[in-house]
C-alpha cells in the first residue's frame, strides 16, 4: 500500500484543494501540519493504522454539525473499514447527506517537564488525521473480506472455539469504507531521562566575583 508522504499530502493539498467557501485566502488547508520536525513517515502511518484499537469518524449533517464517534475498525488496502448496525441513525443519515469524512487515531504517551516551570509540560504522543470519502459497501463478498480481517485482528486464532468465519447476521449490518484524500502523522517522542526536568538544566549562569577588581588596603 502506497501512501502519500505527510510532505507530498502537504503539497498536494495546498496546491489542489480549494479552500472552504468563505475562508480567508490564507486560511489553513486540509492535510497541512506546521511542525516539520513532528511528521510522520508513510511508513508510520501505515502502521500505525494497522495496529491502532479504536478509532473516531466525523461526518456531517445537514444541519451543518460535525458528529464524532468511536470505531473498531479495519486498515486494509490503503482503506479505513468500520462498520454499523442496519438502523437508520445519526451515522448513516450523515453519510447519506454528505460522504466527507475524517478519521482519527490517536496514543497518548507520558507527560514530562521540559523546564523550570510548570507551564514547562508536554506529552509524548503520535496521532493520525485522515481527510476523504466515506461510501456504503454493497457487495457481499467485501463485507465477508472486512469481518474477515475484523475478528483476526480483534478476537484470538482460535475465536474462543467458535467456527472461524461464521457471519449469519452480515446482512444485518452496514460495512463503511473511507477512501483517503490526505493522510497526516504527527509524533512527539519521549526523549530520554538525560533531556527531561529536572536532570536536563538551563546551564548556570556564571556569577561574577564580587571581589574582583576590588583594590587591596
Amino acid at each position: 500500500m502506497n501512501l502519500p508522504s505527510p510532505v507530498e499530502a502537504t503539497e498536494i493539498e495546498a496546491a489542489e484543494v480549494e479552500a472552504a467557501p468563505g475562508a480567508a485566502p490564507d486560511a489553513p488547508r486540509r492535510g497541512q501540519l506546521r511542525r516539520a520536525d513532528k511528521i510522520m513517515t508513510s511508513e508510520e502511518i501505515d502502521a500505525f493504522l494497522a495496529g491502532a484499537f479504536c478509532g473516531r469518524t466525523a461526518t456531517i449533517g445537514a444541519d451543518g454539525y460535525p458528529y464524532v464517534v468511536p470505531n473498531l475498525f479495519v486498515w486494509a488496502r490503503g482503506l479505513v473499514y468500520l462498520h454499523t448496525a442496519k438502523l437508520e441513525g445519526h451515522f448513516l443519515a450523515n453519510v447519506r447527506h454528505c460522504d466527507r469524512a475524517s478519521f482519527e487515531i490517536d496514543e497518548a504517551g507520558e507527560v514530562w517537564a521540559y523546564g523550570p516551570v510548570e507551564c514547562d509540560t508536554t506529552i509524548s504522543y503520535r496521532s493520525v488525521i485522515l481527510f476523504g470519502r466515506i461510501r456504503e459497501i454493497d457487495a457481499a463478498a467485501e463485507k465477508m473480506e472486512f469481518y474477515s480481517r475484523f475478528m483476526r485482528k480483534y478476537a484470538p486464532t482460535d475465536s474462543w472455539g467458535r467456527e472461524v468465519g461464521s457471519f449469519p447476521r452480515m446482512h444485518k449490518t452496514i460495512v463503511y469504507a473511507i477512501t483517503p484524500e490526505a493522510v497526516t502523522g504527527k509524533q512527539g517522542p519521549l526523549p530520554p531521562l538525560a533531556e527531561r526536568w529536572p536532570h536536563k538544566r538551563a546551564p548556570a549562569v556564571a556569577v561574577p566575583d564580587a571581589s574582583a577588581g576590588v583594590p587591596s588596603t
